[in-house]
């Protein structure tokens, strides 16, 4: 009982002192004196805050400050990519000059590149009517390779390709140049010999794989040389001239080798000749 009256007298105590002096801290107490339990905000200057939460001293940060470092995170380093340079592996390696422009123009040519591929890969609609749409020359099928078509203005179907690859296989220029006899100026002419472009295999900086049809090249190589017999008297012709012009250069070179020859002899001999110097008299006898 005197354990309850104590407490009860030292709560009219404080509540006359509030009532007294009221502070901003007491304002809010509760019926036990103690403040009511919220949520610190972490830009609070109470002490009670944790030191990783504190607001910076001095100053109050800027609405754009960068957050503070968590210390939670432990030793870390930031690196800035775009600034970082290749040093070879740690060898005093000097750098090319103008290499992120040449780098520019590699990929400027490569692009430009892709977009002349990609003029050739256009399908044309398909229509309702099935007498306006193009059919295979070979079997009729509507079901044709619209990139033969746009390219090389032939209607074939992909089974009639396989089919028949006497007529429909693509031949790179280096096949045209070297079988048919055919000069570059002619296979780059669109006009006169299309082809269609694909990415070189050897290289991607390399200019674009040209591919040729097969019958198309043929009918250009027989107007040109007068059918297969013509242009193979013309590769005889060539492959005679060719034969001649390296036992040319080989008689040639084993000219000039015997010549070389000869010329070194000779003149080992000469330098091997002795010639008599002969010098003063001394006691009646001359000496060499």
């Amino acid at each position: 009982m005197n354990r309850l009256k104590a407490k009860a007298r030292l709560k009219d105590a404080e509540r006359r002192r509030a009532e007294a002096a009221p502070s901003s801290s007491s304002a809010n107490a509760n019926a036990n004196g103690k403040r009511p339990l919220t949520v610190t905000p972490w830009n609070s200057t109470s002490p009670t805050v944790p030191s990783k939460f504190a607001p910076p001293s001095g100053a109050a940060q800027k609405a754009d400050a960068p957050l503070p470092r968590d210390s939670w995170l432990g030793t870390y380093y930031e690196y800035d990519l775009s600034k970082m340079v290749n040093t070879k592996g740690g060898f005093l390696a000097e750098e090319e000059r103008g290499e992120a422009e040449k780098q520019q123009e590699l990929r400027r040519k490569e692009l430009e590149r892709e977009r002349e591929r990609m003029k050739q890969n256009f399908d044309p609609p398909v229509f309702m009517d099935p007498s306006k749409n193009p059919r295979c020359e070979q079997c009729g099928t509507i079901d044709i390779d619209h990139q033969f078509n746009k390219v090389y203005g032939v209607r074939v179907c992909a089974q009639c390709k396989d089919k028949f690859p006497e007529q429909y296989s693509l031949l790179t220029k280096t096949e045209c140049k070297a079988d048919y006899l055919l000069t570059d100026s002619e296979l780059r002419d669109e006009q006169l010999m299309p082809h269609l472009l694909k990415a070189n295999p050897h290289s991607a900086t390399y200019n674009n794989m040209m591919l040729f049809l097969r019958k198309q090249v043929e009918a250009f190589a027989w107007a040109k040389w007068g059918g297969p017999e013509g242009l193979d008297a013309e590769w005889e012709r060539r492959e005679t001239g060719k034969k001649a012009k390296r036992g040319k250069k080989f008689e040639e070179k084993l000219r000039e080798l015997r010549r070389k020859t000869r010329g070194n002899v000779w003149q080992k001999r000469k330098d091997e000749e002795h010639k008599h110097v002969f010098g003063p008299v001394v006691e009646g006898e001359q000496r060499c």
